[in-house]
């Protein structure tokens, strides 16, 4: 029998519900979703009920037709006790129960895990992971995060705090990320690319020198996007910051390959999107770092469900708690 899950997808700006179907073990249909603003904790908890009411009345669903419901959130949280603990991203949602207030609304089981797990989740079971049983996921969007899939099971560690990869130190000088100079996600994030950037183009004006694509004024501006687009059009500058990220990038897969012995590391957002910029550096780098007993059994691929991963994050956390998968 087709089993059919609800996902919530809370996000810092927007949160959406969604409604799927799973065909088999390895594939799952986005049937419908809403979306709407994340605003303060009462309003958008207040809004996902609205909105899953909906969703379930629109479909023509029975509550006892739907097999579980799952949430993907920004931590920190607990997902034993599904509880959402003070994300940066979501000011005021101090130790709210968000898994025993909806799964008691609905009378239905109800799991949460933070965005990155969920992703890695939702790529293990239906994207660029199917098949594996040790596989790595990384965000590389604005921030970087990692989900871990070990021996078949999604690992958080002790207290949710696996995969925290982007705090991992590659330098003493660099870019910031997570808090930390020359960290992983300092160099291999959107924010840490922006930052590269504008040191780069900053010295580059400060010499004399102009730079088309940016002019001086809008500097602050600079986005990994627009680095990353003129870096196709062979722009040196632009190439030269993408080259950088890709290095560290590639010092970074390496760590995670010798420790985890990975079949298959999945990289989402930037590299995704860009994989032809970087995996030639990456490739080098992992070539000169890494074990290669190691590295012969792992792929670096690029993320599958693209854009629409968040939907599939969320009632990919639904179908692993129906499956028994996550503990």
């Amino acid at each position: 029998m087709m089993k059919k899950f609800l996902g919530i997808d809370i996000g810092g700006t927007k949160t959406a519900v969604i409604y799927a179907c799973e065909k088999d073990e390895n594939a799952i249909d986005i049937v419908d979703k809403l979306q709407f603003k994340t605003t303060k904790v009462e309003e958008t908890i207040k809004n996902i009920f609205t909105n899953l009411d909906a969703v379930i009345e629109r479909n023509g669903l029975k509550t006892d037709e739907i097999t579980a419901i799952g949430i993907s959130c920004g931590g920190p949280l607990d997902s034993k006790r599904g509880v959402v603990m003070s994300p940066p991203n979501l000011p005021d949602w101090n130790n709210i129960p968000i898994v025993d207030m909806v799964g008691g609304r609905y009378s239905l089981p109800c799991a949460i895990q933070n965005d990155a797990n969920a992703c890695a989740v939702a790529e293990w079971k239906f994207g660029a992971g199917v098949g594996t049983r040790n596989m790595i996921f990384l965000t590389f969007g604005t921030g970087l995060g990692a989900g871990l899939i070990l021996n078949g099971e999604l690992y958080s560690g002790t207290n949710d705090n696996a995969g925290e990869v982007g705090h991992i130190r590659l330098s003493k000088f660099g870019p910031v990320g997570y808090g930390k100079q020359g960290s992983f996600e300092g160099f291999v994030s959107g924010g840490g690319i922006a930052q590269m950037a504008r040191a780069v183009l900053t010295e580059q004006y400060q010499q004399g020198k102009n730079v088309p694509w940016c002019p001086f004024d809008q500097i602050d501006l600079i986005t990994a996007q627009t680095v990353a687009e003129q870096a196709c059009k062979n722009d040196d500058l632009a190439r030269k910051i993408i080259i950088t990220s890709a290095t560290y990038l590639g010092k970074g897969l390496s760590i995670l390959i010798d420790i985890l012995n990975p079949e298959c590391i999945v990289i989402g957002s930037i590299y995704a999107r860009n994989m032809e910029l970087f995996y030639p550096v990456v490739e080098k780098v992992l070539i000169e770092e890494t074990l290669n007993n190691s590295l012969e059994v792992c792929q670096i691929k690029p993320a599958k469900l693209g854009e629409n991963i968040g939907d599939y994050a969320a009632v990919s956390i639904a179908s692993n708690l129906a499956n028994k998968i996550i503990r």
